[in-house]
């Protein structure tokens, strides 16, 4: 009984999951995105029912006078004798030039929608996919990993849609090469602007999660993210000026809070150093 006990294999407690086949793998994977397809479709069709809430009240209110930003920023800048701060004077005229264009744009924001709303739970099932990979160690420092990264995104989306959205529409809105010249904007150049603002926002804001993982592989150390903070900091306002409109206020609005994601990089990647020793 004995030797039974001592000859049986006990598996470490730093050994990854059991090996799978490649096409172990690619079924695996094809289950999380199939699960992930479901639910973004699932969110996009409740989004799709409810068409006036998702435009009226969510895509087209930014551009609109009494928009919360349009109007907390038009309060400041009159406190603030700075009237380029007041945003509520603007009221863009949007048209469609297309025939079957705000149908398409309806199906696109539906799934757009779709695609924000379960954004947690697609991180969730990317997650799945990833962790058996990882060994128990690596498992123990990755705890809270889907919450953080759902939160980040969701963060930077909102941080969008509530500042830089509102700002990038007043800029554009309101320039003219010429009073003759009137703007009239296509519901697809509209449409455009806010979900490529919105999503990069969202995507920009996950930086201490890619610096986690860089930091985990050795690429990267807290070191050298501190040593280089001077040139981070011109390639964070070079960022900032392509994803907001060519204006200095929305660049340092957007550069401060990715200077802010850097400093946490820092923090992130000396406990992953840490945790690697």
């Amino acid at each position: 009984m004995p030797e039974t006990i001592t000859s049986k294999k006990i598996k470490p407690a730093t050994e990854p999951a059991e090996e799978m086949s490649f096409w172990g793998h690619l079924d695996a994977l094809r289950g999380h995105l199939f699960r992930s397809a479901i639910a973004i479709v699932v969110v996009a069709i409740v989004a799709f029912l409810n068409r006036e809430f998702i435009f009226d009240s969510i895509i087209l209110a930014p551009k609109n006078p009494d928009f919360i930003t349009n109007r907390l920023l038009c309060q400041l800048g009159e406190w603030a004798n700075i009237p380029a701060l007041c945003l509520g004077n603007i009221e863009l005229k949007i048209i469609n030039i297309n025939l079957s264009g705000q149908f398409t744009t309806h199906m696109y924001i539906s799934m757009f929608a779709g695609l924000i709303i379960a954004a947690p739970y697609v991180i969730w099932e990317i997650w799945r996919f990833i962790k058996p990979a990882l060994y128990d160690n690596e498992r123990r420092h990755s705890r809270g990993a889907v919450i953080v990264m759902s939160l980040l995104f969701l963060l930077g989306v909102l941080f969008s849609y509530y500042l830089i959205v509102p700002l990038t529409l007043n800029f554009f809105g309101t320039y003219q090469v010429s009073d003759s010249v009137n703007n009239q904007i296509a519901l697809s150049s509209y449409i455009s602007t806010v979900v490529s603002v919105t999503f990069s926002l969202g995507v920009v804001f996950e930086l201490p999660v890619f610096i986690y993982f860089l930091a985990k592989v050795g690429i990267i150390t807290d070191t050298f993210l501190k040593k280089n903070r001077k040139y981070m900091l011109v390639i964070l306002l070079i960022i900032s000026a392509i994803i907001t409109p060519p204006d200095i206020i929305s660049q340092i609005l957007v550069c401060i809070p990715l200077y802010g994601l850097y400093e946490l990089s820092i923090i992130v990647a000396r406990r992953a150093g840490k945790a690697t020793e």
